[in-house]
């Protein structure tokens, strides 16, 4: 079985019991609503990697934020229906405390956004496990969040 590990930094932004989630565009959170955020690059720092991937996925510009926490979490996916993998999810979770710029609900792919087709605000007692990302599920438990 082949591998793929992912090491993403990440934003919660929750207003009012409201999340700010991300549609996902392709991979193995395919469809389902995740945490706006993404990939480190190589020798870019965790802080930096969250500013540009929510600008990138949201439009949102970070200005405050906390570290919340970092974890990891481990499971099959099968691509295109017949080859599996073995994910390994690494996140570094951030609290965004103030942002500036509006959000952008639909965003197109392209080569400085190749997963999220827009940003908006859900009830978090309205989710859905089921709607959610793995990583998502993970980080609105440690929150207190229990989801239906």
């Amino acid at each position: 079985m082949k591998t793929i590990k992912q090491l993403g930094a990440y934003g919660l932004i929750i207003e009012n019991e409201r999340i700010l989630l991300i549609t996902k565009n392709g991979g193995p959170y395919d469809k389902k609503l995740d945490l706006p955020g993404g990939t480190i690059d190589f020798c870019e720092r965790p802080e930096d990697a969250l500013k540009r991937e929510l600008l990138e996925e949201t439009g949102l510009k970070i200005m405050t934020y906390e570290l919340f926490d970092a974890d990891s979490l481990s499971f099959e996916w099968y691509f295109k229906e017949n080859l599996p993998f073995k994910v390994h999810h690494i996140g570094i979770f951030y609290k965004i405390n103030s942002y500036e710029n509006n959000i952008k609900e639909d965003i197109m792919i392209n080569e400085n956004n190749n997963d999220s087709l827009g940003a908006k605000f859900y009830e978090i007692s309205k989710l859905n496990r089921n709607e959610l990302s793995k990583i998502a599920l993970l980080e609105l438990k440690k929150l207190g969040y229990i989801l239906k």
